[in-house]
């Protein structure tokens, strides 16, 4: 752990914060002891509800090494990841996670990801936003081409 790197994601979570960019969230990730990218909440101004801190550093990091997987690397984050990011992280194949800020934290200045944790692991139909299952031949039909498919990059 480089607390100097948290510092960065604080720092980034609070200078964007004051000038509007959005939540007061920041996020750096690295690889080898250098930052291979930064990001800040920039959910309201973007209009984009998937701009968290964490997914816009994933964003940066993968087009400054010009590569989808982060393995190797390690992500310094203001707050604990809400599901979402956290997902992201696990689907970039980062290595560790280190957090400031709990959710707790985070519920208590009204930035509540409580519902979507008690979301997840309901049955589809219990869930609060409706799931409708269609057109389900069709969409296999394109599962099972990607399935044969030579030159297929896999991740």
């Amino acid at each position: 752990m480089n607390k100097d790197f948290m510092k960065k994601a604080i720092q980034l979570s609070q200078l964007n914060m004051q000038k509007g960019a959005g939540g007061p969230f920041g996020a750096v990730i690295v690889k080898n002891g250098q930052i291979i990218g930064e990001g800040w909440n920039k959910v309201t101004s973007t209009n984009d509800p998937s701009a968290h801190a964490e997914v816009v550093a994933i964003r940066e990091a993968c087009q400054n090494i010009k590569h989808f997987d982060l393995s190797g690397s390690e992500i310094y984050t203001s707050c604990e990841p809400c599901p979402m990011c956290l997902s992201a992280i696990y689907w970039a194949r980062i290595d560790k996670i280190y957090y400031a800020n709990t959710r707790r934290d985070a519920a208590d200045i009204d930035f509540d990801d409580d519902f979507l944790y008690q979301e997840i692991p309901k049955d589809i139909k219990d869930r609060k936003v409706p799931m409708v299952q269609c057109c389900h031949d069709e969409a296999l039909t394109v599962f099972k081409e990607w399935q044969n498919k030579q030159d297929k990059v896999k991740y």
